[in-house]
């Protein structure tokens, strides 16, 4: 499983939401390569207009606001 963790651009948010999904992913028991994600090329790529957000196999699960990891915890398991 290849899991991207794309990163708020400019943002002082990125160690809340790293740490939060890093802590949803291990939750949810999900294996795989994670990667984070700075790359502009590859978030537009996916249509990211809004960060930080999740992508697991090419999928964007989450983008938008910095939500929490119980919030992180449940939308990955709602859509894994």
């Amino acid at each position: 499983m290849k899991i991207e963790v794309i990163e708020a651009i400019g943002k002082n948010v990125n160690r809340a939401f790293l740490g939060n999904a890093f802590e949803a992913i291990k939750a949810c028991g999900i294996t795989g390569k994670v990667v984070v994600v700075k790359d502009i090329k590859t978030i537009l790529k996916y249509g990211i207009k809004s960060t930080p957000a999740i992508v697991i196999n090419g999928v964007v699960m989450f983008a938008g606001n910095l939500p929490s990891s119980e919030e992180l915890l449940r939308l990955l398991q709602q859509n894994i």
